[in-house]
């Protein structure tokens, strides 16, 4: 099992954890008191630095609840931390709702996950490889609705 190193850089800071065995995210955790105006943004503390395993990056994802019943989410979602990344991890929430919505400290604001990366070369081509997509995309393959109702 590969090893992330966290450091806490303020006396308040909660460890992230898994609240279930298998998870793949876990909590990160306000270490403050703050207000996010109804169609505002703001940059929310954790008080902690991490040191990523190698070849790893870490996503910083939403949570489903804060989206749902508060329509809080991240800005730059999935926000991304680099392997040699070691200063203070901070989550841009967005509030998209009609009330201004009040962090507190020790609250779930945000779920990050450790994935793998894959290091490519770059080489520049003058053609690419046909396919039967080609260059179709927004919206290309049509809107298709299916109801399935049970009476």
């Amino acid at each position: 099992m590969a090893l992330l190193k966290i450091r806490k850089l303020n006396g308040t800071a909660l460890m992230p954890q898994y609240e279930h065995e298998n998870d793949s995210g876990m909590d990160l955790i306000s270490v403050e008191d703050i207000e996010i105006p109804t169609r505002e943004t703001r940059l929310i503390h954790t008080g902690i630095a991490i040191e990523l395993p190698p070849n790893t990056e870490a996503q910083i994802r939403p949570r489903s609840g804060l989206a749902l019943k508060h329509n809080i989410t991240i800005l730059n979602t999935p926000g991304t931390i680099d392997e040699g990344y070691r200063g203070e991890i901070g989550v841009i929430l967005i509030n998209h709702g009609k009330d201004t919505f009040r962090v507190s400290r020790g609250m779930k604001i945000a779920q990050m996950v450790i994935v793998p990366i894959i290091r490519v070369k770059i080489q520049e081509v003058s053609q690419l490889t046909d396919t039967k997509r080609g260059s179709g995309g927004f919206g290309s393959t049509g809107v298709s609705v299916s109801i399935n109702a049970t009476r």
